[in-house]
């Protein structure tokens, strides 16, 4: 069996350019959909519901584009047709949602533009597996976190640099402001032209060339590939957990959106009772097999990630009310210092990624002195520290020296944990085990949207800054279960978390 070929710097930089269009609709969404909610007349208490398209979204989409991808060979090849139909409709979604009359107009389009993000983002996870040797695939998700803080520090920026050339930053009550829009149409066609570049200047291996390289079946996959249908019995427990949680919130009156959380270990129950009655080889079986038998690595980064998304849902959706409140001393969501205080955040999280972008290209070299483990603990906590210096600044500009460390957080969390997953999954899955993956990723964000509208009424007295002390707190114990991960033999030298460009 051959090894892949070692590829070179611009060979990797043209596989990983499509991110930055991918991250230019995320950044863009992250930085203003709040602020499109509110300007439409949502309530603080009201944006997390709102939010929900986005996890809800990536826990359907992912999964099973990873499972048709795995078995996907056309002239375009296996994963860049995702890449193209994700583009076209993430570019048609950023343009409309701007333009939104409703909010639940702006909530709908939400959906269509997280799902299309989904499809390309999935596919191209798995794009750097299936291109890149053991030793290269840090190099190439690190080359990712490059893009993804480029392509987000100018996404982030782009209202508050409209603003500073004329454009008019404050519209009528329940109309979005020209920044925004214009931003939401340049992002559009920035998103459409980079995964266009990565389409048109790369190559795949056919699926037979892919199975007879020496990492098809990385050291203890074997199980994975072979993985059966759990029994219909295991199903059971979760179905009762959470039909008990939807008669308690039913019963006491909860809020709705808690509704939410009990229905994941509802619908996973539902899952487990319907799998082994279907044919083995169809999509449901064959997800829920492969969930059953994850590797172990897997099973280890779940709390990490889990962790780790929870304290960013909490800055993503609660740091425009909370700077606009605390540093600007606004709540009118058309007022002149409103606006100004929601620019600023864009504004910072255009600075975290800045400093994600620089954190990337220093990941490889920190890995390689204190290891993939030790390496994701510091850059956890340095992100927690970041989140929590919010609540002791005054002045908004010294809120750029908090984003330093949450850059460095999104910078490991983007990358790190690929990194230590990659080696523990064969070839023939690496698509579906990614889109797996991301469990771990959307549950938090449910988790969060579910509870963090409660928990900002009921504990937090309405003060949005609080929920961003919650997500720091969050970094801080996603950075001890680090320490539980056990890496495969692959990653026990340093040195192979450097790759090589």
């Amino acid at each position: 069996m051959a090894s892949k070929p070692q590829l070179s710097f611009w060979q990797i930089w043209n596989m990983c350019f499509g991110f930055l269009g991918i991250q230019f609709g995320f950044a863009l969404q992250n930085a203003n959909v709040s602020r499109i909610f509110q300007t439409l007349g949502a309530d603080m208490e009201q944006v997390p519901g709102l939010w929900i398209a986005a996890p809800l979204t990536g826990l359907l989409v992912q999964p099973v584009i990873g499972y048709f991808s795995d078995r996907t060979w056309t002239r375009l090849g296996r994963r860049r047709p995702y890449f193209l139909w994700g583009a076209i409709f993430s570019t048609l979604a950023l343009l409309v949602m701007p333009n939104s009359p409703q909010l639940w107009i702006a909530a709908g389009m939400l959906w269509v533009l997280d799902a299309s993000l989904n499809v390309s983002m999935e596919p191209f996870r798995a794009f750097v597996g299936d291109q890149l040797s053991p030793r290269q695939r840090p190099t190439g998700y690190a080359m990712q976190g490059f893009f993804i803080g480029v392509g987000s520090v100018v996404a982030s920026l782009l209202p508050w640099l409209l603003a500073k050339w004329g454009v008019a930053n404050t519209a009528p009550p329940g109309q979005v402001p020209d920044t925004v829009r214009y931003a939401f149409y340049a992002g559009g066609t920035v998103l459409l032209l980079a995964i266009l570049w990565t389409i048109l200047r790369t190559r795949e291996y056919p699926p037979d060339v892919l199975r007879s390289f020496d990492d098809a079946e990385p050291e203890g996959a074997g199980q994975v590939v072979a993985a059966q249908v759990p029994p219909a019995r295991g199903g059971l427990p979760w179905l009762l957990v959470g039909a008990a949680g939807v008669c308690a919130v039913w019963l006491l009156g909860w809020d709705r959106l808690l509704y939410v959380l009990a229905s994941l270990p509802l619908a996973y129950g539902l899952l487990r009772l319907l799998a082994p009655r279907l044919r083995h080889d169809a999509l449901l079986p064959v997800l829920t097999a492969d969930l059953h038998a994850m590797p172990s690595t897997m099973r280890q980064l779940a709390l990490v990630q889990f962790f780790s998304w929870f304290g960013l849902f909490c800055m993503w959706i609660y740091t425009t009310a909370a700077v606009t409140r605390h540093h600007y001393a606004a709540t009118d969501t058309a007022s002149a210092a409103w606006n100004e205080g929601a620019n600023w955040v864009g504004v910072l999280f255009a600075a975290y990624n800045g400093f994600a972008a620089l954190a990337a290209i220093a990941i490889p070299w920190l890995a390689r002195r204190i290891g993939l483990r030790g390496s994701h603990l510091l850059n956890l906590w340095l992100g927690g520290l970041g989140l929590l210096s919010i609540a002791l600044v005054r002045d908004p500009q010294w809120l750029l020296l908090s984003m330093v460390g949450v850059g460095f957080a999104w910078a490991s969390i983007l990358s790190l944990p690929y990194a230590m997953l990659s080696d523990s999954l064969p070839a023939a899955k690496m698509g579906v085990y990614m889109g797996i993956f991301n469990f771990f990723i959307v549950i938090p964000q449910l988790v969060a949207v579910s509870t963090l509208g409660v928990l900002l009424a009921r504990l937090f007295d309405g003060d949005p800054l609080c929920v961003l002390m919650l997500g720091g707190a969050c970094l801080f114990i996603a950075g001890l279960c680090t320490l539980r991960v056990r890496l495969p033999q692959s990653h026990a030298l340093p040195r192979t978390a450097t790759g090589e460009a």
